[in-house]
């Protein structure tokens, strides 16, 4: 029997699992008090939505896109990391000329490589924007570069026209001391080429910072 204004104890059934629902204290007190039972505040249904820089209905070439971006970065920085840091001061030890000679070879072939990896940068950033703006117009809205994808840019394109220098101007002042066996002038081109070196890779430098950081 129950007593007037109590409440049904819960039964368990053959395997122990709770018949009815089990009620909080707080719950249970104003229950049995008559008084309105206590509200909790209620959390918002699903994830908070954030803004995504990956379009969603081409992820697999966005992606594609931003591999090929990256790895020629590392191509082009970690090059000019090696040539600027390992290989100059290694070489110093050799003849004028003969170092001449060396590195006219070595920056001949690496430049020919960071010329595939500058329209490699140039094509897979466009496209990737490209897609972002077409998505956005798609969906009705506005597009607007990150502050850091307007610094990447505005620094990616000092860094090309800085390359294009070394590669047209320089290297080829180079090309002709090696082809007259002229060390003196050789040394100069060199001098030249290793100082914009040092400005390019320090524009990447920042690059990188500006993009992880900000």
């Amino acid at each position: 029997m129950m007593e007037s204004g109590s409440l049904p104890h819960t039964q368990t059934g053959l395997l122990g699992a709770v018949q009815g629902p089990v009620l909080p204290a707080d719950h249970l007190a104003a229950a049995q008090s008559g008084a309105d039972l206590p509200t909790r505040p209620q959390r918002p249904w699903g994830p908070t939505l954030r803004p995504k820089r990956t379009p969603g209905h081409q992820p697999m070439l966005y992606n594609a896109l931003k591999l090929a971006h990256v790895l020629s970065l590392i191509v082009w920085l970690g090059g000019m990391v090696f040539a600027h840091f390992f290989l100059r001061p290694a070489v110093q030890a050799l003849e004028p000329l003969q170092r001449v000679r060396l590195m006219h070879d070595v920056l001949q072939r690496f430049l020919a490589a960071v010329g595939v990896a500058v329209l490699l940068v140039l094509a897979s950033g466009l496209w990737m924007i490209g897609l972002l703006a077409h998505q956005a117009t798609q969906a009705g809205g506005h597009f607007a570069m990150p502050l850091d994808w307007t610094t990447m840019a505005t620094l990616g394109l000092v860094m090309m026209a800085i390359f294009g220098h070394i590669r047209f101007a320089l290297l080829r002042r180079l090309q002709r001391a090696v082809a007259a066996s002229d060390a003196p002038a050789g040394g100069r081109a060199l001098a030249s080429i290793r100082s914009w070196v040092a400005v390019n890779l320090a524009l990447g430098l920042a690059i990188v910072v500006v993009t992880l950081l900000v």
